[in-house]
Formats: structure tokens, sequence, C-alpha cells
């Protein structure tokens, strides 16, 4: 799959994308990067990007033409754009999937205090929110959009049976998991996951899945309510 990235600040990703999964992912070939930088496609000598915005505020806006050109100069027909925006649909775990269905899919990341409307107009397809809080560069939202569709690409995930219990599948977060030593400092763990009773082990852990789910995030709770008494109708 590939990802074409638009952003002020390319360095930002050159860590990112060397190590872990994102890393081994670029170097097999699984996913592939490219970085734009929108200084690149300025017209005058201080590679000016932004501007103060029409009707007065505060902060400075994307100019458009310089993203303009860097957009058509990726010119990949067919390729989904996506823009960073604290104004944009919050990225949901179906969304990842919806878009993990893409072959080639073009970022911007969006600054300062926002983006010239007239490249939302006529470049973008998605403006995606990672959550309701200010970043101080679509850089950082890039990433997550970018890694979460990627665990979704074939090859990049050395297990991939491991997608279908983790959370926000099904409305519900994951299950707590435990490992050796068996007790530390007088806290064990759950006889049930030592049992070796695989029956009760899936049912424990979709009671604690509901428990949690129910505590710390009503609102999937209730999602998960609704799915489930509509799918026993």
């Amino acid at each position: 799959m590939i990802f074409n990235i638009i952003t002020l600040f390319p360095d930002f990703f050159e860590s990112p994308f060397g190590t872990g999964l994102l890393g081994k992912a670029v170097e097999s070939g699984i996913i592939r990067i490219n970085l734009i930088n929108i200084r690149d496609y300025t017209e005058d000598k201080y590679r000016r990007c932004d501007d103060s915005p029409f009707g007065g505020g505060s902060g400075m806006v994307l100019m458009a033409p310089p993203i303009f050109r860097a957009l058509d100069d990726v010119g990949r027909a067919g390729a989904k754009v996506i823009l960073t925006s604290p104004g944009g649909s919050l990225l949901t775990q179906q969304k990842v999937k919806e878009l993990a269905g893409n072959q080639e899919l073009t970022v911007i990341c969006g600054h300062y205090e926002g983006i010239d409307q007239r490249v939302i107009d006529r470049y973008v397809d998605y403006e995606i929110s990672t959550g309701d809080y200010i970043l101080s560069g679509g850089e950082f939202a890039a990433l997550i959009i970018i890694d979460s569709i990627a665990r979704y690409i074939p090859g990049f995930m050395s297990n991939s049976e491991s997608l279908a219990d983790e959370s926000f599948e099904d409305d519900l977060l994951e299950y707590p998991h435990y490992t050796r030593p068996q007790e530390i400092d007088g806290a064990g763990v759950p006889e049930v996951l030592i049992s070796g009773n695989h029956k009760e082990i899936t049912g424990w852990r979709l009671l604690k899945r509901i428990e949690k789910t129910k505590k710390v995030r009503p609102d999937l709770y209730k999602k998960y309510l609704i799915k489930k008494i509509k799918g026993d109708e």
C-alpha cells in the first residue's frame, strides 16, 4: 500500500518509519511512504506556505497554491485524499477498515489555524480527527491514521488473528492480560486463565470486556447493547 504524506516537516517521520512494525513494513515493501515537502512547491524565496486569514482572527492559515501544486505533482489517479483536522469526522475502527481497502492514500498534514478551504473543496475526500483534542501539528495525527490502517494490510501483523480480539471490535474494549510470573507480591493470575478450560476462559474474557466497556466507555457499551438487542430480534 502507498501512503503519500504532504507535510511541512518531512523529517518528523524519519524515526517512526524506520522502527517497529512500521519500519519492517517499509523495509519489506509491504507499505511505501512518499514524503512531499510543501515548501518545495512555493514560488517565493522565503518558501512561505502560510498567510493571515481573510476576515481577521488569530493565527495563520496554510495557503492553497503550494498544496495544489504538491497534490498535482503526486498525480496518482484514484488515490483518496485525507486531511488531518480537528474539525473532521472521528477516526473509528470501522473507518480504519474502510480506508485499509485502498491501494493508495494521500494524507495532508494540517497545521496552524487550518488550511485554505479551497484545498478541501477541490481535493479532500476525508477530513479526519483522531480525537477531541488539539495537536501541535497534523503529523502526529497522520502517524496514528497510517499506523492504524497499516495493521490491516496483509503481512503487516505477524499474527493477523489478533486483530479479531482487539479493543473496539464488536464495540467492546479488550479484556485484561496476564503473563509470567504467575504471582507478583501476592497478586496472582485469575484461576480461570490457568484452568485449561477454554470455554470458561472465553466466557470470562467476554465478561471482562463488557465490565470494562460499561465502566470506561458507556457510549460504546450502549452501542453494544443496541446491536445485541437488534441481533436477537
